[in-house]
């Protein structure tokens, strides 16, 4: 574990910027939404999803486009506020942390949530804007060529630490987002697989 003190946070900062993150980044925007439309239950259609890729294949493009910016402002709402009340960067960091385990994790959901994609993009909105907007140059241009969401996330992913280490030099929310990058591979797990196998499904495709 880091010494919190040397960021300049006591260990009940850093509980409350976690709480606040995981609070926050456990609100199932998809579910919600599809609810109140008078939709079916994510988890019984497609992937079994509840981000805006699946919402996407109930043939809603504009509760899908909802949930995606759902999803993604609660991870800039996470660091923008655990870092307004807490102390700064350092305290920002920990929030998106929260934010992105809520949305895999969310406690609501019995701990089963989403692959993370638009919280990973909302909390680098927080941290870094010019790199979330490489993230998402990224993930346009390659969901364009290749119409798989996976692979899209999975390589701007891959590249967003390294950015953040060698472009903007701040080790720290590098560090961060290459401990999410990890995380959203592993979410990816069966996707991956699946792309391997050459069995993923592309970006509007109904199941």
């Amino acid at each position: 574990m880091p010494d919190m003190m040397s960021w300049g946070l006591s260990w009940p900062q850093v509980l409350a910027a976690l709480v606040i993150g995981y609070l926050l980044g456990s609100i199932p925007f998809g579910i919600v939404l599809t609810k109140l439309s008078g939709g079916p239950d994510l988890r019984s259609i497609g992937s079994g999803n509840i981000g805006a890729t699946n919402v996407l294949r109930t043939g809603n493009k504009k509760l899908a486009a909802a949930t995606l910016v759902g999803d993604m402002l609660k991870g800039t709402a996470a660091v923008a506020l655990a870092g307004y009340l807490l102390g700064g960067r350092n305290a920002a960091l920990l929030g998106g942390f929260g934010a992105f385990i809520g949305h895999l994790f969310p406690v609501w959901l019995r701990f089963k949530g989403g692959k993370g994609v638009a919280t990973y993009l909302g909390v680098l909105i927080g941290l870094k804007f010019s790199i979330a907007l490489l993230f998402a140059a990224l993930w346009i241009s390659i969901a364009y060529l290749s119409r798989y969401s996976s692979l899209s996330a999975l390589v701007a992913s891959l590249l967003t630490p390294l950015l953040l280490w060698i472009w903007v030099g701040d080790q720290r929310a590098a560090a961060l987002m290459a401990l999410l990058t990890v995380l959203l591979w592993f979410m990816h797990r069966t996707n991956i697989a699946r792309l391997i196998g050459g069995r993923e499904g592309k970006i509007g495709q109904k199941d």
